[in-house]
């Protein structure tokens, strides 16, 4: 894939669609520079809170609806993900520098480059250097700090570092603290939906219940 007829192609499209605002184009960059950062795969996962973070997104709900928007402009293809630990994957389109979109056709020129942004990339991967913990320790105390048990501390470690501190074991973590929190969140969701769930088992009674035995 060659990203500088990419890029051309996509702006000449920017340019005579209407439909889009600044919102859309900054969200399409920051996917360009994940898609970038991975090296151009056919699929890749995102993070929501790292992509809004790069498109200086501060709306969930305008995160969500631009997504949807340049999916179903056929800028992207979005594919949502149900699973609270797992990010979403997202497809590039592919275009070309006419008006017409070339769909994933890859080009093996001698003049192709794979990666674009060197100097943002490296100065990326030493943040993310500095940004790992140094060890399990560091991040129990993060949580002992955040009022959660060292056991959710030791899981998050413990997945993480067996996964390389990738994000859905393709993106890799910028902060290490954020995804914590983020994991925070989505357990204590995961939390909650079973206690709701136990509440609606215990109000289920049998109609053959023998209230003369003891409780």
């Amino acid at each position: 894939m060659n990203y500088i007829k990419h890029l051309n192609g996509v702006f000449q499209q920017f340019s005579k669609d209407s439909k889009l605002n600044p919102t859309h184009i900054s969200l399409y960059m920051a996917l360009f520079q994940f898609w970038n950062i991975n090296r151009f795969p056919d699929i890749f996962y995102i993070n929501r809170e790292e992509v809004m973070n790069m498109a200086k997104i501060g709306s969930k709900a305008t995160y969500h609806r631009c997504l949807k928007n340049m999916d179903s402009w056929k800028y992207i293809y979005y594919y949502p993900s149900h699973n609270p630990f797992k990010g979403s994957k997202i497809k590039m389109l592919i275009f070309g520098t006419t008006s017409e979109q070339l769909l994933n056709e890859p080009e093996t020129t001698s003049e192709q480059a794979l990666v674009s942004y060197i100097n943002i990339n490296k100065q990326i991967t030493n943040n993310n250097k500095l940004k790992l913990p140094k060890n399990k320790n560091e991040v129990i105390n993060f949580f002992k700090n955040k009022k959660w048990p060292e056991i959710e501390a030791s899981k998050f470690y413990n997945h993480y570092k067996s996964i390389g501190w990738k994000i859905g074991g393709k993106a890799k973590i910028e902060n290490w603290q954020s995804t914590a929190e983020n994991w925070m969140l989505k357990s204590k969701e995961i939390k909650q939906i079973g206690q709701v769930s136990q509440i609606q088992d215990n109000l289920q009674t049998s109609k053959n219940k023998d209230y003369d035995q003891p409780l």
